[in-house]
């Protein structure tokens, strides 16, 4: 048994970032991945139901939909499966943000407040640029300024955190990603000078769960690895497949190829004997200008 919950998974991701009690966690991550735009002093959490989700996400799809002291709406999701469109569905989710802002009368003249869209992913995506942290906003395509600041999208491709001892870590943020990435394996939780990682210490011990949340937590866990157990299947069987597909390719390939070689040896053979170009054309089926290369 691991010492950590795993916090990939429904559970655990929502035990860490997904409950007032712990707010202040949330707060912490928000601020280090925000530093030098955004200072959160307080969070709400609001009803997911306010963004439809589909009912075969759910297996998963993890996240928490929040507001700020000032208004900013915060969606953060961990995503552990590659989806087709997945870049377009979170533009999706974040539209749906700003749209529920809006007010029936002529009165309300679209004042919006900011969308942030923060992307937890446990693969990578080659719609992305190959980097760890992907930011996005609107912007002007020349000059490279943001026309408006409502829509702020922040991809994490996680397999592209290559820092792998805590000591390499040279900020907080990167500090977050670490125990994240590697939580369900530490035997200690590092940090711990930081009242934050302290705190997320206690929170994440799998010894300090009740009953009810070790159970809570065990079907979150079964459910995370049988779906990558499913995943894991599917890549090798595609792999498997394509390979014997391969085989079968290159064997037809293999013996088309020896024919042809066969070919044009007996066209070379008849072609020094005298023949016409015709006559070989006939016989072994190459073209005038394969026999006129010999």
């Amino acid at each position: 048994m691991s010492k950590y919950i795993n916090p990939f998974t429904d559970w655990g991701f929502k035990k860490i970032f997904g409950q007032e009690i712990n707010a202040d966690l949330l707060i912490g991550f928000l601020n280090e991945l925000l530093k030098g735009e955004r200072h959160i002093t307080e969070v709400t959490f609001l009803d997911k139901e306010q963004i439809p989700e589909y009912e075969d996400d759910r297996a998963l799809i993890y996240d928490v939909y929040c507001t700020t002291d000032t208004g900013e709406k915060i969606i953060v999701e961990m995503q552990n499966k590659r989806q087709k469109y997945f870049v377009n569905r979170t533009l999706y989710y974040m539209s749906r943000a700003i749209i529920n802002q809006g007010e029936k009368g002529d009165d309300w003249m679209y004042d919006i407040k900011a969308v942030y869209g923060i992307f937890f992913m446990n693969f990578t995506l080659a719609d992305l640029a190959p980097t760890f942290r992907v930011d996005g906003r609107i912007e002007d395509m020349q000059t490279h300024e943001a026309i408006t600041d409502k829509m702020r999208y922040i991809y994490l491709q996680l397999p592209l955190f290559h820092k792998e001892e805590q000591d390499d870590c040279e900020n907080d943020f990167e500090r977050w990603i670490f125990i994240l990435k590697h939580m369900e394996t530490l035997d200690r939780m590092p940090f711990t000078k930081s009242k934050v990682f302290e705190r997320l210490a206690k929170i994440a011990e799998v010894r300090s769960l009740t009953e009810e949340e070790k159970f809570q937590y065990d079907e979150s866990l079964k459910h995370y690895r049988d779906s990558n157990a499913v995943l894991r299947t599917a890549v090798e069987d595609g792999f498997e497949e394509g390979r014997a597909q391969g085989e079968a390719i290159g064997i037809e390939k293999g013996r088309e190829e020896g024919e042809k070689k066969k070919s044009l040896e007996i066209a070379r053979k008849m072609k020094e004997s005298g023949m016409s170009v015709e006559i070989i054309q006939q016989m072994t089926g190459l073209s005038a200008e394969e026999i006129q290369n010999l």
